[in-house]
Order: C-alpha cells, then structure tokens, then sequence
C-alpha cells in the first residue's frame, strides 16, 4: 500500500519522501564516517610509527590522511554525499600506493593495503548508497519480472565474496615475495627450472611474463579481489536496478579479468616450463566466481533494456538507477535458517553440477596433466594442456543455468582432439586417449542439464 501510495504521488512528493529516508539512513550510520576520520589521523601518524624509509610512502600517506580528513569530515552532512566518493577514491589510492612505489617496508604495505580497504567500507559501504535516484530507491520491486529469485540477493552474493577472500589472501602472499617482503614462497608440488634453487611458485612470479608487468603482479591480483569484496558488500538487495553501474564493475572484475587470470595459468607450462601451486588455486578461485555472478548480470541487463523500450534515459538510467515494473516484492533470505538451508541456498544459487559438465571438467584436469599420465611431450602436451584449461574453463561457467548454452563450446575442443594426434604423432596410448576424450567432450555437451530456476524471457535461450 505504502509503495502504490509513493507511485501514486508527484515527483516532488517522491523527493521529500526519499529525502527523509536518506537522512534518517544516514544519521544511524555516521559513525562510519567518524571512523574514516580516526583512519586519517592513522595515516598521517604512519609514517613515523611503521619507520618509513621511502618517500613516497611517506608523502603518500600523509596526504591521504589530510584529504581523507577533510572529506570524511564533509561526509557528515547527508548534503555531501559526493564527498563519499572522494573518501573511496583516497581508499583506492591506498590500496595502489604499495604498488606503484614498490615499498621495500611489509609493515607499509600492510597498513596502506588495510587502511585502504577500511576506507572504501566506510565511506560507501554501508546505506544509505549514495547517488541513487529517488524512483530507484522507493521502489520496493527486489524481484526482476519474469524471475523467481532475486539476483542480488546477500545468499547470490556470498560465495563470490567468500572466494575472493581466498585470491586476496594468496595474491598479498605472493605480492610480498615480489616486493622482497618475504624470502621465499611455498610451493609443495612443483619444481622451477633445475639451473636455479627456486620452487615453481617463485620461478613463475619471477618470470619475464610477471616482471612485464610496471608493478607487481601478484599486488594487481590483490587489489583486484580486495575490490571485489568491497563491491560485493556494496548496495543494497535491489542493487541490479539500483545501481546498475556498480553491479557491470562488479561483473568486469570477475568475467574479463578472470579469463585474464586463466590465460596466465595457461601459458605457465607453455612459455615457462612449470606451474604455480597457489597462483592455481587462486585461479581456480576467480573461475568459480564468474558462474555466481551471470545472473546478476543478466537481470541488470534485461532492466536496462526494459528501461530503454520505455523511454528513459539509458545512461541516466545505468548510474542513477530507475524503478522496475513487472516484477514483485520477496521477502529477503533469512540468516536464521538452519545452516545446511543457509549453505544449499548460497551454493545452489542459480548454479548446479549436471553429470555431463562433471565429467567434462574431469577430462580437462586430465588433459592437463597429460605429461604424467602419458608422458606426452612437446607441441602435443602443449595442446592438451590449452585444450583442457579451455574444457574446464567452458564447463565451469556453463554451471550456472542462465550460461548453460556456452557448453557447446565442448564441440570445437573436441574435435581439436580428435586431430592433434595425428599433427603431432605421440604414442599409442595418448593418441587413443586423445581421440576417446574429444568424442566423450562432443556428446557431454548435448545434455542441458536440469534448469531449476526463472529467468524472465531469458530461459527461451537455455537450450
């Protein structure tokens, strides 16, 4: 009632109605910008507390701290929620300074990568989400039509957070041997090159592909992840209509820079003659999330689109939000589940594990690891690493329902299969199983799989 009664009304009624919300949202929550100020006299303190010795990072955080206490200051009007932005970009610039300065001092980057991503969290992490329409934010619509979850949803989100958390972890590890924080790196199964006493880990991120690079690597990986988390936990339930900008930078991160991250793992035994036990682990990490994060995605797509054959303004549209019609008003999952719900909820999500894809991410783990099982060597072992990266990676993100039609890129991988033996003549053995794993990898990509959810007039298209 309260939601056709602020549809009904004038646009002006709309922005007092809205202005009021904002304000009440966000006097309960500027605490967090007291603590971004707290955080500025931190960084300004820095310096001589961590014993920095380079300049840079002494002139960097220093004056974080003074813009960063000016505009957490502003923050505490609800009139300058701009100033909320320039609180995130100040964070931003934290998580970036270590990087672009090559601090030698851990304690620097410890405390610049922490206190960055603390800043970001409280200056816009929390509600009211600044830059939302008025018409966005009244609207109560938290279904997409046509749909029968929401997208957006704390259970949609968890997992892709959750598995961030892990590239963050190992990513900062990684960047600290870049950076000579640390002596050595762990790696328990592979070997570098026999020439020097380095592992497989610290060979592949000391390469000429990773010193390519202007900065680390490994810290580009971080602050991706770390990014990642943040704009998880940003917005709120609504967010594919409310912020759709937010929820396409959400979706870059994973989608492109994932494939970015799987292309690196490809190549490591290709160009550089061994493999990385925690660079796979963290892309294994990064694949896993682009599957949780399509639908998203999608139902951002389709409300764009919606908005665009009604009318409005698409661009204005995309960073202010708009309200939605056709769809419905869910309660949100709740946390007071019993905890085998809570965990079917957040992992089964939109995502399932047909026995099709099943087996064909097995023989992609086979096909990597042809040189063991059948001692293949060269251009043939070369090309059943790529094509079983490729078949992992396929069938991964055919996983969730809204990509199941990507499976079918199971077919041209395998008939590559069923030639590469005969290009390149290994042994009988491998040739058999060369050809077996290309017939197998074009008849697991008929089955669909079960298509348990609605997607609106997207599931016309889940063929």
């Amino acid at each position: 009632m309260q939601e056709q009664i602020i549809r009904s009304s004038s646009p002006f009624s709309r922005s007092i109605v809205h202005r009021d919300q904002y304000r009440a949202l966000h006097s309960r929550n500027l605490w967090a910008h007291f603590m971004n100020m707290a955080l500025a006299f931190w960084l300004v303190c820095s310096p001589a507390l961590r014993d920095y010795r380079e300049p840079g990072m002494v002139y960097s955080d220093i004056a974080a701290g003074v813009v960063l206490l000016v505009f957490a200051s502003a923050s505490l009007s609800w009139r300058w929620s701009c100033a909320r932005w320039v609180c995130a970009i100040v964070g931003l610039w934290l998580l970036s300074a270590p990087l672009l300065f090559w601090t030698p001092n851990a304690a620097a980057y410890l405390n610049s990568s922490l206190t960055g991503i603390l800043v970001i969290g409280f200056a816009i992490g929390l509600p009211p989400s600044p830059g939302v329409s008025s018409r966005a934010e009244l609207d109560e619509t938290n279904i997409p039509p046509g749909w029968d979850f929401n997208p957006s949803s704390w259970f949609q989100r968890l997992p892709i957070i959750a598995l961030a958390i892990v590239g963050l972890l190992i990513s900062t590890y990684l960047c600290a041997y870049q950076l000579q924080h640390i002596p050595e790196v762990w790696d328990p199964f592979f070997a570098g090159s026999r020439t020097d006493p380095q592992n497989g880990a610290e060979e592949i991120i000391t390469s000429y592909v990773s010193e390519a690079w202007p900065v680390p690597d490994a810290g580009v990986g971080a602050l991706t992840y770390a990014l990642e988390i943040l704009s998880g936990l940003v917005g709120s339930p609504k967010r594919w209509r409310t912020m759709p900008w937010l929820v396409a930078l959400f979706g870059f991160m994973i989608v492109p820079l994932g494939i970015v991250s799987i292309t690196f793992i490809i190549i490591q035994p290709i160009l550089l003659g061994t493999w990385c036990s925690l660079c796979l682990i963290a892309a294994t990490a990064m694949l896993l999330q682009i599957p949780y994060s399509l639908d998203e995605l999608l139902a951002t797509g389709q409300f764009l689109f919606r908005r665009k054959q009604a009318g409005r303004s698409l661009w204005k549209v995309f960073f202010l939000g708009d309200e939605d019609s056709g769809g419905r008003v869910a309660p949100e999952p709740s946390f007071e589940q019993r905890p085998a719900a809570i965990m079917k909820d957040i992992v089964g999500g939109g995502v399932g594990l047909p026995w099709n894809l099943a087996v064909s991410i097995l023989i992609g783990v086979a096909l990597m690891f042809t040189r063991l099982l059948f001692g293949t060597e060269g251009g043939m072992a070369d090309w059943d690493h790529l094509i079983g990266s490729l078949t992992i990676t396929v069938a991964v993100i055919a996983l969730t329902e809204v990509a199941r039609p990507v499976r079918f890129l199971l077919i041209p991988l395998g008939v590559c299969l069923l030639f590469t033996p005969f290009a390149y003549g290994p042994g009988l053995y491998a040739s058999l199983a060369s050809i077996t794993a290309g017939v197998a990898l074009i008849l697991l990509s008929l089955p669909r799989g079960d298509i348990n959810r609605h997607y609106g007039n997207w599931n016309r298209w889940m063929f």
